[in-house]
């Protein structure tokens, strides 16, 4: 009798040794899921900015992410989905987490446009993340598609930000009476105020070895562009 009931003591333990087994080597339950590709994203960028894409493997990534490959391979896919994933997650949201970190506060137009343009460069050029960016130049010949997403994704998003804030001024100063800001023009105009004010700093960080003296400019940058647009504006352009 105490022979069977070892034998029963020894058979359980197995099993919860190998329900435990199970879930550690197992998928995570599904409101974890979110967080392990999360994970393996952050990973992948770190990774990505201290090497390179052809200095890069999945083992580094898989390290740095504590996940499987076969886990990376399923949730992202293979280095090539790595970096795009990567280079399309920064933009995003750089783009749309700037909303939350517009300063506050009244003023002229031209005060409350030129506090958001510089802004806006400020976050833009902060070197990490130009430091992505470049690197995803770098790779266009390799990724050519991904380099036509992110300019698109870019654009759209960009132009739907800046027409928001475009269109909350409009509300509250006598610029909301404008053809250039009427719903049906508004987003061509926010299109032309980041074609003037932030395009042509982003594209100087970019092939400027030392970012600092760029930023150092936006100051002096944004405060001859806002009349402009302003003037253009009212001109009805």
């Amino acid at each position: 009798m105490a022979i069977k009931i070892n034998e029963l003591r020894k058979k359980t333990a197995q099993h919860k040794a190998s329900a435990r087994a199970g879930v550690r080597l197992g998928r995570p339950p599904k409101e974890r899921e979110g967080e392990v590709e999360e994970r393996i994203i952050r990973a992948a960028r770190k990774v990505f900015l201290a090497h390179g894409f052809e200095g890069s493997s999945v083992d580094e990534i898989a390290i740095a992410a504590r996940a499987g490959k076969p886990t990376i391979y399923a949730r992202v896919g293979d280095k090539r989905a790595l970096f795009t994933a990567v280079v399309m997650r920064d933009v995003v949201d750089r783009i749309t987490q700037f909303k939350d970190q517009v300063p506050a506060g009244g003023g002229t137009i031209e005060e409350r446009l030129t506090r958001v343009a510089v802004a806006l460069l400020q976050w833009m050029l902060e070197s990490e993340r130009m430091a992505l960016l470049r690197l995803a130049v770098a790779e266009v010949n390799r990724f050519p598609e991904l380099a036509s997403q992110v300019s698109r994704t870019a654009q759209q998003l960009s132009t739907q930000v800046a027409a928001g804030f475009l269109s909350e001024m409009a509300q509250s100063d006598e610029i909301g009476t404008l053809p250039a800001f009427a719903p049906d023009r508004i987003a061509v105009t926010a299109r032309a105020f980041l074609d003037l004010v932030v395009l042509p700093m982003l594209l100087r960080a970019l092939f400027e070895q030392n970012i600092d003296i760029v930023t150092q400019e936006i100051g002096s940058h944004v405060t001859r562009r806002i009349p402009f647009f302003l003037a253009a504006c009212r001109q009805g352009g």
